[in-house]
Protein backbone atom coordinates (compact mmCIF):
# COMPACT_ATOMS: atom_id res chain seq x y z
CA UNK A 1 0.00 0.00 0.00
CA UNK A 2 0.89 4.08 -0.01
CA UNK A 3 1.96 5.41 3.10
CA UNK A 4 1.58 9.17 3.45
CA UNK A 5 3.77 10.65 6.63
CA UNK A 6 2.06 13.73 8.89
CA UNK A 7 4.55 16.41 7.30
CA UNK A 8 3.27 15.40 3.72
CA UNK A 9 -0.22 15.38 4.41
CA UNK A 10 -0.29 18.44 6.57
CA UNK A 11 1.61 20.15 3.18
CA UNK A 12 -0.79 18.42 1.11
CA UNK A 13 -3.48 19.92 2.91
CA UNK A 14 -2.13 23.09 3.29
CA UNK A 15 -1.49 23.32 -0.68
CA UNK A 16 -5.07 22.06 -1.36
CA UNK A 17 -6.85 24.83 0.27
CA UNK A 18 -4.23 27.48 -0.97
CA UNK A 19 -5.39 26.41 -4.88
CA UNK A 20 -8.72 24.95 -4.89
CA UNK A 21 -10.06 27.09 -1.72
CA UNK A 22 -11.54 23.84 -0.73
CA UNK A 23 -10.81 20.94 2.15
CA UNK A 24 -12.38 18.74 -0.36
CA UNK A 25 -11.06 16.38 -3.75
CA UNK A 26 -8.46 14.07 -4.29
CA UNK A 27 -4.95 13.84 -4.39
CA UNK A 28 -4.17 12.34 -7.91
CA UNK A 29 -1.16 10.74 -7.89
CA UNK A 30 0.12 9.53 -11.54
CA UNK A 31 3.51 8.62 -13.32
CA UNK A 32 5.29 9.63 -16.02
CA UNK A 33 7.82 8.74 -18.82
CA UNK A 34 10.52 12.04 -18.11
CA UNK A 35 13.45 12.21 -16.03
CA UNK A 36 16.63 11.08 -16.78
CA UNK A 37 15.97 7.78 -15.00
CA UNK A 38 12.90 7.03 -17.17
CA UNK A 39 9.89 7.85 -14.69
CA UNK A 40 8.66 10.84 -12.73
CA UNK A 41 6.05 11.29 -10.16
CA UNK A 42 3.76 13.40 -10.56
CA UNK A 43 0.41 14.86 -8.30
CA UNK A 44 -2.33 16.83 -9.23
CA UNK A 45 -5.71 18.02 -7.10
CA UNK A 46 -8.64 16.50 -9.11
CA UNK A 47 -12.24 17.51 -8.06
CA UNK A 48 -13.86 13.96 -9.26
CA UNK A 49 -12.19 10.42 -9.53
CA UNK A 50 -12.72 8.30 -12.20
CA UNK A 51 -15.01 4.64 -11.70
CA UNK A 52 -11.86 3.20 -12.21
CA UNK A 53 -10.01 4.57 -9.94
CA UNK A 54 -8.06 3.12 -6.90
CA UNK A 55 -9.15 4.82 -3.41
CA UNK A 56 -6.91 5.35 -0.72
CA UNK A 57 -8.09 7.57 2.51
CA UNK A 58 -4.82 8.64 4.77
CA UNK A 59 -5.98 10.74 7.19
CA UNK A 60 -9.02 12.14 5.92
CA UNK A 61 -6.55 12.61 2.72
CA UNK A 62 -8.28 11.09 -0.75
CA UNK A 63 -5.78 9.64 -2.72
CA UNK A 64 -6.64 8.60 -5.93
CA UNK A 65 -4.41 6.48 -9.14
CA UNK A 66 -4.89 4.16 -11.74
CA UNK A 67 -4.52 0.93 -10.40
CA UNK A 68 -2.20 -0.22 -13.31
CA UNK A 69 0.38 1.46 -11.25
CA UNK A 70 -0.13 -0.37 -8.36
CA UNK A 71 3.17 -2.36 -9.14
CA UNK A 72 5.12 0.75 -9.31
CA UNK A 73 3.44 2.29 -5.97
CA UNK A 74 3.05 -0.23 -3.93
CA UNK A 75 5.13 0.56 -0.79
CA UNK A 76 5.63 4.16 -1.45
CA UNK A 77 5.85 6.01 1.08
CA UNK A 78 5.30 10.02 0.34
CA UNK A 79 7.00 12.61 2.83
CA UNK A 80 7.84 16.56 2.53
CA UNK A 81 10.47 17.98 4.70
CA UNK A 82 12.04 21.23 4.46
CA UNK A 83 16.05 22.35 4.28
CA UNK A 84 18.20 25.36 3.47
CA UNK A 85 17.20 24.66 0.06
CA UNK A 86 13.22 24.93 0.73
CA UNK A 87 11.14 22.16 0.87
CA UNK A 88 9.86 19.47 -1.28
CA UNK A 89 7.90 16.17 -1.45
CA UNK A 90 10.10 13.05 -1.07
CA UNK A 91 9.26 9.96 -2.74
CA UNK A 92 10.48 6.84 -0.94
CA UNK A 93 9.80 3.61 -3.62
CA UNK A 94 11.04 -0.09 -2.72
CA UNK A 95 10.31 -0.71 -6.05
CA UNK A 96 12.60 1.82 -8.02
CA UNK A 97 15.83 0.10 -9.44
CA UNK A 98 17.36 3.34 -9.72
CA UNK A 99 17.05 7.08 -9.22
CA UNK A 100 18.66 9.79 -10.57
CA UNK A 101 21.12 12.41 -9.05
CA UNK A 102 18.83 15.16 -8.46
CA UNK A 103 15.95 12.67 -6.93
CA UNK A 104 12.85 13.34 -9.67
CA UNK A 105 12.94 10.49 -11.31
CA UNK A 106 13.62 7.17 -11.44
CA UNK A 107 13.53 3.80 -12.64
CA UNK A 108 11.88 0.07 -12.06
CA UNK A 109 12.59 -3.05 -13.53
CA UNK A 110 10.24 -4.50 -16.49
CA UNK A 111 7.53 -6.09 -15.49
CA UNK A 112 6.03 -9.51 -16.14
Amino acid sequence: MIHLNPAAIAEIKRLRRKQTKADTGFLRLDIAQSGCAGLSYRMEFAQTSQPQDFLLVADEMQVIFDPDLLPYLDGLTLDYSEDLMGGGFRFHNPNATQTCGCGSSFAIAPLD
